[in-house]
């Protein structure tokens, strides 16, 4: 690390914080979906969740870069020699990408470890932030607020070795709660995003809706890549055109407000995705969504399902029921849980 740099961090320690997500009508954002589905105009819906990933970045031993992430054992390695198959490959190949080192990158997180929430993509922005506080703090040039989830998408990317989506990074940068339209990187710019709730309104949908943690870590890859596959080969693509028209209607109610068809098209996009890949809920993650369909709401999955958190949307009143009968659910397996969260009307921040 250069001098300035450890006597920036001996000073003050870099911090950074950025929120997880719920949504709906994902892996449109990954590419592969969005070109092909362009004349559909593409859109992907989430709302940004006060469990938020909290960085603080401190001097360490030179040479070296150690990240330190509950859930996982704490890990160096010299900047020259990283290996990005790591657990935590992600943060190290941000820290690479920076070429910073003598550094101890602490990660905490608000919410459980891989439960589907976008917690990694979270820290990436949060990380990316907080690299660029601290050579802001040196004297260079801030980075532009849209470059963060670009960049922090294509390292994931590059380093998971397959597709991913951005809307993850876009929520953790931006906050609140967004739809998200994806154009491609053959358009200026390559997405738009439709802003759909005022900070006034957030206690609207907090009173709308419920998050809940399955007990278990979710292990998404494999259901991935079951709908990239269905997906290319044409198994599955009119199901994905009916995903994005389930979206744009969800969107479309949302912002007018209309519960409950709002409610109708998110039950559709889950039962669709069921169809597809029946493995997408654990029996919990069943229970769950059947329970808020014998209520009068609608239940999704976070992000690629196969595990992690489920929530759930309607009006107040009926909320309230399933609150009661979804404790009655998750006490059926250690550590499920309802999650204690809200809108985070906030983006990443950084200081």
């Amino acid at each position: 690390m250069e001098k300035k740099l450890r006597q920036i961090l001996e000073e003050k320690p870099v911090t950074a914080s950025a929120p997880c997500r719920v949504d709906l009508g994902g892996t449109i954002d990954i590419a592969v979906f969005y070109y092909p589905l362009s004349y559909l105009e593409p859109v992907t819906f989430n709302i940004a969740l006060d469990m938020r990933t909290h960085v603080r970045i401190v001097p360490y031993k030179p040479g070296l870069v150690k990240i330190s992430s509950a859930g996982f054992l704490p890990a160096e390695f010299h900047i020259d020699a990283i290996p990005f198959s790591h657990p935590m490959g992600l943060l190290f190949a941000i820290a690479a990408y920076f070429r910073i080192d003598g550094i101890h990158i602490e990660i905490a997180s608000s919410s459980p470890p891989k439960s589907a929430l976008g917690g990694s993509s979270s820290a990436a922005v949060a990380v990316i932030a907080a690299f660029d506080r601290l050579l802001t703090r040196s004297g260079k040039s801030e980075i532009n607020l849209i470059k963060i989830p670009e960049l922090a998408h294509a390292i994931e990317e590059s380093t998971a070795g397959v597709a991913c989506g951005c809307q993850d990074q876009m929520a953790a940068t931006w906050g609140g709660v967004n739809a998200w339209y994806w154009k491609g990187h053959g358009a200026i710019p390559w997405f738009d995003r439709k802003k759909l709730l005022d900070k006034k309104d957030a206690d609207w949908l907090n009173d709308r809706m419920l998050v809940a943690y399955c007990g278990v870590q979710h292990d998404s890859s494999d259901i991935n890549s079951q709908w990239i596959r269905g997906f290319i080969d044409a198994t599955w693509r009119m199901e994905w055109v009916e995903i994005v028209n389930c979206t744009k209607r969800f969107i479309r109610a949302f912002t007018e407000k209309d519960v409950s068809i709002a409610v109708e098209c998110m039950n559709r996009e889950t039962a669709i995705r069921q169809e597809m890949t029946p493995g997408v809920l654990d029996v919990v993650g069943e229970n769950l969504v059947a329970a808020a369909r014998n209520n009068h709401c609608a239940a999704r999955f976070a992000g690629a399902g196969g595990g992690g958190c489920i929530w759930a949307f309607g009006e107040p009143d009926r909320i309230s029921v399933l609150k009661s009968a979804w404790e009655g659910v998750l006490d059926a397996r250690t550590d499920a849980r309802l999650l204690d969260t809200s809108v985070d009307t906030d983006g990443v921040w950084s200081d």
